[in-house]
């Protein structure tokens, strides 16, 4: 072969490998380009108070309900709690107030959103949604010793002596958790637990109790207060599932069934914060004392304490016609008949 044959296909050999593996380079070798992430940039403003969690309408504010961050300068608006230099807000200040306007997760609080105690529409505010408040009187027996303070959720149980017809004439003693689920709302005119100079919680006595109850379960707790004592039993912060499943069960709380999962959750709170007035438990004295009686019903009686009955009916059968007899005389008239005097006595009838 031709020597400068072989050379210009050395050559071309040499140019196709070389071209090759640039292609090959450039469709397998080139790493695609990453994503960077853009910081944003960080509010250089004051700090302001914002809700940590969301916060509904009547919620009785405590410590962990707001946190500060920073915010811009330029959107702080003099409604807002700031701390401006070394001044900020008294945060101890604003335990205890209630929410008047909801305040969403991560929004600014706003002075108009609170009500504190004392204030004009502070129970009002605090009232959930179709409730009511009522007022109990309450010992330091009946009071847990006033370790209940506001927003604390408590039951009511109701004792009383039921007088029947019995023969021993032993009352039935007997004490039923009558309502549950209860919100504290006040003790006597406080609103808010009293603290001392160090900021302790002073546990304090008080008469009165002020909870929040449906328009129902209210008309019942004024009738239960003529029947008996009423009792104050403190619930564990524990929410209790137990009653949730019941009332699930129940039919008393229903889920749609195209509810989303924050529907869901959201109606499942709420009825966990509703009192309830559904089947009490209750017990009785001879639960207690074998002394005691252990039921109402009347005890069957004997023949003598029939036959004493029912002379005591004929004894009052006669003494109440002689008491109608008595009603029915009219006037005493005298008549005279060819000089005869005599008395008639006239019927009213």
């Amino acid at each position: 072969m031709d020597r400068k044959k072989v050379i210009l296909l050395v050559g071309a050999l040499l140019i196709a490998a070389v071209t090759a593996f640039m292609a090959r380079s450039m469709f397998t070798g080139a790493s695609a380009p990453k994503a960077q992430a853009v910081a944003q940039p960080v509010p250089t403003g004051p700090e302001v108070l914002v809700a940590t969690r969301a916060l509904p309408v009547g919620t009785i504010i405590t410590a962990d309900a707001f946190r500060y961050q920073p915010w811009p300068k330029e959107l702080v608006e003099d409604a807002y709690f700031a701390k401006v230099g070394d001044e900020e807000p008294n945060m101890e200040e604003l335990v205890g107030t209630v929410v008047r306007t909801a305040i969403t997760a991560g929004q600014p609080v706003t002075k108009g959103a609170l009500v504190s105690p004392g204030d004009r529409g502070f129970l009002a505010a605090a009232l959930g949604p179709g409730m009511r408040a009522v007022t109990v009187p309450v010992s330091e027996l009946t009071g847990v010793a006033g370790f209940v303070f506001p927003g604390d959720r408590v039951d009511l149980m109701l004792t009383q002596s039921v007088k029947d017809q019995s023969p021993d004439g032993r009352p039935l003693r007997v004490s039923e958790t009558i309502m549950r689920n209860m919100r504290v709302l006040a003790t006597d005119q406080r609103a808010r637990p009293a603290k001392d100079k160090n900021g302790n919680t002073v546990v304090a006595k008080y008469k009165l109790v002020t909870l929040e109850a449906t328009p129902a379960i209210a008309e019942k707790i004024s009738v239960a207060l003529s029947l008996g004592t009423i009792s104050l039993s403190l619930r564990s912060l524990a929410e209790n599932q137990a009653e949730l499943e019941q009332a699930l069960a129940s039919g008393s709380v229903t889920i749609p069934d195209d509810a989303s999962a924050e529907e869901e959750e959201k109606i499942l709170a709420s009825a966990k914060q509703r009192p309830s007035a559904g089947a009490s438990s209750y017990t009785t004295g001879g639960q207690v004392s074998r002394f005691q009686r252990q039921s109402y019903v009347p005890l069957p009686q004997t023949e003598t304490q029939k036959v004493n009955k029912a002379v005591r009916d004929s004894e009052r059968a006669v003494q109440l016609e002689k008491r109608i007899t008595k009603i029915r005389k009219g006037p005493v008239v005298r008549v005279s008949r060819g000089g005869t005097v005599s008395e008639v006595q006239l019927d009213r009838r």
